[in-house]
């Protein structure tokens, strides 16, 4: 599934704006950033409640195909040019992260792997 696939079906917003068309290899949902860097897999959509300066650390660093912060939580306005700056891109959702799960298993994106 690519990121346009998922804006679509999901109805997400983009909170990075303009942004690389990515393959999303793999889903992931964790809060815990220890455990997420240890499972993390480049191309990987992470879904996480946590919006913060730490988070965008860890998916530039394994090069994560995009986070995705489910129920509409706020993310500040810092947190998102960060992300621009490593072009991290960031979706917020109305969903929940278990429907954003069901979401991305029903279109063909598998877990990721086991660490």
């Amino acid at each position: 599934m690519k990121l346009s696939d998922f804006e679509r079906l999901s109805g997400a917003a983009c909170l990075t704006g303009e942004h690389e068309d990515r393959e999303i290899a793999c889903g992931y949902t964790c809060d815990l950033l220890s455990h997420v860097m240890g499972r993390g897999q480049a191309d990987m959509a992470w879904i996480t409640v946590q919006a913060h300066m730490n988070v965008i650390a860890v998916a530039a660093l394994l090069d994560f195909a995009c986070v995705i912060i489910p129920e509409n939580l706020p993310v500040d306005k810092a947190i998102i040019a960060k992300a621009q700056e490593e072009d991290i891109v960031i979706y917020s959702s109305d969903k929940t992260a278990f429907e954003l799960v069901m979401l991305l298993g029903e279109n063909g994106v598998p877990a990721a792997k086991k660490g």
